[in-house]
């Protein structure tokens, strides 16, 4: 065990069943050491969000041992109630959802709540609220309403809360899966600081990179830990992990597309393919069906569209005094294309995602749907008709007994027939992937399943503009996949698609990109433009970055390369490379 000698956190034999049939824990041992940072890794239902329950003191198991802080606060299944109040002291616990974690209408005073509670002297309280807000650069939002934030701003409040604490064991679930990249490292960076000044970090996440920061990697399938060890060791099992429904970092999951030696440092596989040089032969060890997909760009950037759908002239909304959330913006979006909307938290991409759906009217300027002005009755009314909206956690809108009858609600409401709500049902679940799960109840279904289901009521309502606030936000690597396909669909479909996402990957898919940057449109095209080397630095400023695979040619470029042609997929990077090093075709079998 790492860095202390002290063991804040030991679980022995711990097993905990939801409705007396699913166990959420099956005889979990663990324990974690002070000053540890742990990352707990796993699919959607793997199991990880009910361990960090127990491990901060929300859940008490049905059978086994638990000891916190100092506390045994369980023993054979019976807690001690006492004990827990006293443990809790000493617990933190950023949830998933922010949501679920904000008690207050001010922002200020929702980081001051729990300070509060442990009954310290007012001015200590305002030394970590302004401490705490700054670490997350909120200061500004002190005095805001939670409420009328965005949801990464939220998250960042969450955080603050927890930090302000001062806890000796911070759990975090899923604390960056709001945030922009800007966001997601400075967390990072304040999780490192906590671990070397000594708090002990238990860190569940689906993002295999931030594993790599971790002490120790835990990863857990069917309430159960089925491996464990250093990042770089437990990476280096790549099939379980697949089995398991993950992925390994980027750059190991390019250093086998590539057949170089395994890595999961991306600066290490960076300074190997320099190393090799483009012109040593080494080729060969790239398979040939790697190096001959045929770009994405080909199909991303296929078509010309003549008509638009969706209109946006000189739009500014803002949010009583706290000045523009969208300042000036104007875009179309044409019918039958994919559309992401990308920026830096709080930047106005759920409050444009609002306008478009036309339950927020602009201050100014307008938004057309299908040539329908949404600031009249009549507009507002087409664009319901017209535009599908899915929600940041689309999931929470699940209610019904079954999954038919959920996602029946919507149709029904129209007053459709029973034989066209049967229609439209059946053909949204197999849409989704759902059809075997029609009986169902959708609370017994995987986080991914979850999404997917609340995503055919929507589909249900047979939508011609299918809007999506950050919906691969939480899910793990298989669930991500899946709504992707999904997605892939309606568009074969002709069913236009506008997304906000922290995923450049993601973006990088869309035929066309809207980035904003505080509430102003900072650039608008095809993915090529967007990430062009003349917005590169611009969209550093504002806290975004570029994908992956064009972020490993830049540094391919500076490290001596030639020129690699801007690819934004893995296998437009691959084929580059392949090109690169040899002018001929590459030969060998395919390591992916």
């Amino acid at each position: 065990m790492a860095p202390g000698t002290c063991t804040p956190i030991r679980l022995s034999h711990v097993t905990l069943v939801y409705d007396g049939e699913v166990r959420a824990l099956d005889d979990v041992s663990l324990e974690v050491a002070q000053g540890e940072r742990v990352c707990v890794l796993g699919a959607n239902g793997s199991g990880k969000s009910t361990l960090a329950s127990v491990i901060c003191g929300l859940l008490a198991p049905d059978e086994g041992a638990v000891e916190l802080a100092g506390e045994r606060v369980c023993a054979d299944g019976t807690p001690d109630l006492a004990a827990y109040r006293r443990a809790r002291r000493s617990l933190g616990l950023v949830f998933q959802n922010p949501d679920d974690q904000i008690v207050t209408s001010i922002v200020e005073d929702d980081v001051a709540f729990g300070p509060e509670n442990l009954g310290l002297p007012r001015a200590e309280i305002a030394t970590r609220v302004a401490r705490e807000l700054h670490r997350v650069a909120m200061e500004d939002f002190a005095k805001a309403d939670p409420s009328r934030l965005s949801g990464g701003q939220r998250q960042r409040v969450c955080i603050a809360s927890a930090l302000a604490m001062e806890p000796s064991v911070l759990v975090l679930d899923e604390p960056a899966s709001l945030l922009d990249v800007r966001g997601r490292a400075a967390i990072l960076r304040v999780m490192g600081r906590l671990a070397a000044a000594g708090t002990t970090l238990v860190h569940v996440t689906h993002f295999m990179e931030e594993a790599l920061e971790a002490d120790r990697v835990i990863v857990m399938d069917h309430g159960r830990i089925v491996l464990e060890g250093a990042p770089k060791e437990v990476f280096s099992h790549g099939q379980t992990l697949m089995d398991l429904g993950l992925e390994v970092p980027f750059a190991a999951r390019l250093s086998q597309r590539l057949g170089l030696p395994w890595t999961c440092d991306e600066a290490v596989l960076l300074d190997e393919l320099a190393a090799a040089g483009p012109h040593n032969g080494v080729a060969r060890q790239i398979g040939a069906r790697a190096a001959s997909h045929a770009p994405a760009s080909n199909r991303l950037e296929r078509q010309t569209h003549a008509r638009p759908l969706l209109k946006v002239e000189h739009v500014s909304f803002a949010y009583g005094r706290r000045g523009n959330a969208l300042s000036d913006i104007s875009f179309e979006v044409f019918e039958g294309s994919s559309t992401a909307i990308i920026g830096q938290t709080g930047s106005g991409k759920s409050t444009l995602l609002r306008l478009l759906c036309g339950l927020e009217t602009p201050d100014e300027g307008r938004v057309l749907i299908a040539q329908n002005d949404t600031s009249t009755r009549r507009g507002r009314k087409a664009a319901k008709r017209i535009v599908g909206f899915v929600m940041q956690h689309p999931e929470r809108q699940l209610f019904a007994e079954t999954v038919e009858k959920d996602v029946a609600f919507g149709p029904h409401n129209l007053g459709l027939s029973v034989d066209e709500v049967n229609r439209r049902v059946t053909e949204a679940l197999e849409l989704v992937g759902l059809a075997e799960k029609r009986a169902a109840s959708p609370f017994k279904l995987s986080g991914g399943q979850r999404r997917l289901c609340a995503l055919a009521g929507i589909l249900a309502m047979e939508p011609a503009v299918l809007v999506l606030d950050e919906p691969t936000a939480g899910l793990d690597p298989r669930g991500r996949s899946m709504l992707r396909e999904v997605l892939g669909r309606l568009r074969e479909r002709g069913v236009t698609l506008i997304q906000v996402t922290h995923s450049m990957e993601d973006a990088a898919r869309s035929e066309r990109i809207i980035a904003l940057d505080e509430s102003r449109l900072l650039a608008a095209g095809k993915p090529r433009e967007v990430f062009s080397r003349e917005n590169e630095d611009r969209l550093a400023a504002c806290g975004l970055g570029i994908p992956r695979s064009l972020r490993v040619s830049r540094g391919l470029e500076r490290r001596g390369w030639p020129a690699l042609g801007d690819p934004l997929t893995t296998d437009e990077l691959v084929a580059s490379i392949a090109g690169a090093r040899s002018p001929r075709k590459a030969g060998g079998e395919n390591r992916c």
